[in-house]
């Protein structure tokens, strides 16, 4: 199995900036995403990162404002997140798909992080 260690969140007032980390423990190509779920609100996909050419995806609410990206030294995704607002607040989720395209619908995903919160007021 592989496991994603996630890390950053936090709160923030509106129009502030957090990053988020995610670090696979297998350096094996993915589909790395991130997907969110506010309060009372169906899950969605944020975006994603092809870690084996690094092309990127982005839904269109977050598009220049949010950036993935990935340290391959460090097998580390980031997403940076800035001008956050209330409708940012969510549980963000790491998760990694092996094979297939990218990104992934949640049934397409291998691997999932534990969550954090990101509370933006």
């Amino acid at each position: 199995d592989v496991q994603l260690v996630e890390s950053g969140g936090g709160s923030v007032e509106a129009g502030r900036s957090l990053s988020l980390s995610c670090a696979p423990s297998s350096r094996t190509s993915a589909c790395i995403g991130w997907f969110r779920q506010g309060p009372g609100k169906e899950s969605e996909w944020v975006a994603s990162i092809y870690t084996g050419h690094d092309f990127t995806h982005y839904r269109d609410s977050v598009k220049g404002r949010f950036t993935i990206s990935r340290d391959k030294a460090k097998n580390t995704v980031y997403l940076q997140m800035n001008s956050l607002n209330s409708e940012d607040t969510a549980i963000y989720y790491c998760a990694a798909s092996y094979g297939g395209g990218c990104p992934q619908p949640e049934n397409g995903i291998d691997y999932w992080g534990k969550g954090t919160q990101v509370t933006v007021s």
